[in-house]
């Protein structure tokens, strides 16, 4: 039987922000209750830039926080595509984290596999593997990172970043469904009309869409109504 995916339904882009923010803040903050340390696995695209926003704004003990990329596309430094690059004017430029806390995918180097490699070792020496908070959003056609439908990456099952084939125009680099699997909490933040099928296959366990194979039973859906249809019970 499927498990119920924790669903979280706010009217609007502005209400998005603020509950993801939110929950991302108050699992941080769960985290350092218990350890000396947390981390945030943060994910592209044009969604989350108003969450990055409030969660700057939140009362976490920021110091002790450490932020990760869940994908990162191959461009050069400062690229207006680079995910980072966002992630930084929004999170980073707010919140008083400290720059060695700041853990940006290396995929200016000429080596992907090699900066895969090297960002895994990262993973592993900070967090044991075992990332706190990850936040996904979810594609129109169901990709999640980049973990995109047919891409050789999501055969991957021994590494937690791997490099996946062109797509968009960029090589990329993600955490891999192991990375995914193994973390405590995963945040989905889903905004729009556009991604409604996705958030009904999603919801429905649909495992034919790389969103569907990440383990729900620490995840928790935040979508605003335009993306929740009508179809869901």
């Amino acid at each position: 039987m499927t498990t119920d995916l924790v669903t979280e339904i706010v009217s609007d882009a502005g209400a998005l922000a603020r509950a993801g923010a939110r929950r991302i803040a108050a699992l941080l903050c769960d985290a350092l209750a218990n350890r000396d340390r947390a981390s945030l696995a943060v994910s592209g695209g044009t969604t989350p830039a108003a969450m990055l926003r409030e969660l700057g704004a939140h009362n976490v003990p920021w110091n002790r926080v450490h932020v990760f990329q869940a994908d990162e596309r191959a461009a050069p430094q400062d690229d207006p595509d680079r995910n980072f690059t966002l992630l930084r004017e929004t999170l980073l430029d707010r919140a008083p984290i400290p720059a060695h806390h700041v853990h940006p995918m290396p995929v200016e180097r000429s080596s992907l596999e090699q900066a895969a490699t090297d960002y895994e070792l990262v993973l592993q020496e900070v967090t044991d593997g075992i990332l706190d908070v990850v936040h996904l959003g979810l594609g129109d056609d169901g990709h999640t990172a980049s973990l995109v439908t047919d891409d050789p990456v999501l055969a991957v099952d021994d590494r937690l970043v791997a490099v996946t084939r062109p797509y968009g125009g960029y090589r990329r680099l993600t955490l891999t469904f192991p990375a995914l699997s193994s973390a405590r909490n995963v945040v989905w933040l889903v905004s729009g009309a556009g991604k409604a099928d996705s958030v009904r296959r999603l919801t429905a366990g649909d495992t034919s869409i790389p969103a569907g194979r990440v383990p729900r039973d620490r995840a928790v859906l935040i979508c605003d109504a335009a993306a929740w249809v009508p179809e869901h019970p």
